[in-house]
């Protein structure tokens, strides 16, 4: 048409979305960042109980989260408009494999805890805008909101399991150390992911 946008239905532009390569990686790219907020979010104040913190430093991470979690998704969103998505979303998850491994290795402190706040904020939702442009570069913006909102359900259904595995792991072993393995695990999988997206 004279536009330029391409007319689809709704189930065609679903069909689309479904038949490209780099659509798929980035849903399952996405069900990992859910699963480590959410593990984060929901079992931090556990988990620094258990190595023998009180209350407070899991109060700091999780304001620490949400101040700078504001910073990383500006930043990202305007690094996104100078350097390729992918290679930043790559980064990304590879930084999280690093700060969450240094965390759970390192002695437990109120130092550590800030420094995890601070460094787990800028990554927290900073996956969004570039995860956005990809689908918008791909797709076009005409069903940008319908193609991210199916993404964003994968990061919902990674939530849930990043809730529901925490849990399931601390009743079967007593600690919340396999689900922060499996977040490390993760985050190197995410990390590959996004590499041989086109």
């Amino acid at each position: 048409n004279i536009s330029g946008v391409k007319e689809q239905t709704f189930l065609e532009s679903i069909k689309e979305a479904f038949s490209h390569k780099g659509y798929i990686l980035l849903l399952s790219g996405f069900f990992v960042c859910g699963f480590q907020i959410t593990l984060v979010a929901t079992h931090i104040p556990g988990y620094m109980q258990e190595r023998g913190m009180d209350g407070w430093p899991a109060i700091i991470i999780l304001a620490l989260i949400g101040l700078f979690n504001i910073v990383g998704t500006l930043g990202m969103g305007y690094l996104g408009t100078k350097y390729s998505k992918k290679i930043l979303l790559s980064l990304l998850y590879t930084f999280r494999a690093i700060i969450i491994a240094i965390f759970i290795f390192s002695p437990p402190s109120l130092g550590m805890s800030i420094f995890f706040g601070i460094t787990f904020g800028i990554l927290w939702l900073s996956t969004v805008p570039p995860t956005n442009g990809i689908v918008a570069q791909i797709f076009g913006t005409k069903n940008l909101t319908m193609l991210f909102g199916i993404v964003f359900l994968s990061h919902q259904i990674g939530s849930f399991l990043g809730a529901y595995l925490g849990g399931l792991f601390y009743d079967i072993f007593g600690n919340f150390d396999y689900a922060w393995y499996l977040a490390i695990i993760l985050s190197i999988v995410a990390t590959l992911l996004h590499l041989p997206i086109d």
